[in-house]
C-alpha cells in the first residue's frame, strides 16, 4: 500500500494485489453488480469504464459524515494471473472546507489589531 499526495491536495490510498485469477474472471467481479455486491455491498455508480481494463466507481458511506469517494480500479495480466490496482481517493467536496490543522506547516499569518 502507498499514500500518493495529488496536485490538488488530497490524498489517494493505492493497493497493488498480485492475484492468481485471469484477468477476464477478476474483471467480472469487479464489473458485474450480481459479483460486485458479495464482496462490495456499498450503493456504487459507475463513472467509467475500460472492458476488461478499468472501472471507476462513486462510492457514499452509509454512516455520517456520508463522505463521498472514487475508488478505481485496474487490471493487467502478469504472469501469474492479473495484477489488480485499487485506487480510492476522497472527493467529498466538504472536504476542501475543513480548516487547516495547527501542525500543517502552512505559514504563520499574523493579524493587527
Amino acid at each position: 500500500m502507498s499514500e500518493i499526495e495529488t496536485k490538488d491536495r488530497t490524498k489517494q490510498l493505492v493497493f497493488a494485489y498480485q492475484l492468481d485469477a485471469p484477468p477476464e474472471k477478476v474483471w467480472r467481479a469487479l464489473s458485474i453488480p450480481a459479483f460486485r455486491e458479495r464482496w462490495l455491498p456499498a450503493e456504487v455508480e459507475a463513472l467509467s469504464s475500460v472492458p476488461g481494463e478499468e472501472v471507476r466507481y462513486r462510492l457514499r458511506e452509509e454512516k455520517p459524515p456520508f463522505l463521498e469517494s472514487v475508488v478505481t480500479f485496474q487490471l493487467a495480466p502478469n504472469a501469474d494471473g492479473t495484477e489488480l490496482r485499487i485506487i480510492h481517493q476522497l472527493t467529498d467536496a466538504r472536504l476542501g472546507q475543513l480548516p487547516s490543522p495547527a501542525n500543517s506547516n502552512q505559514p504563520l499569518m499574523l493579524r493587527a489589531a
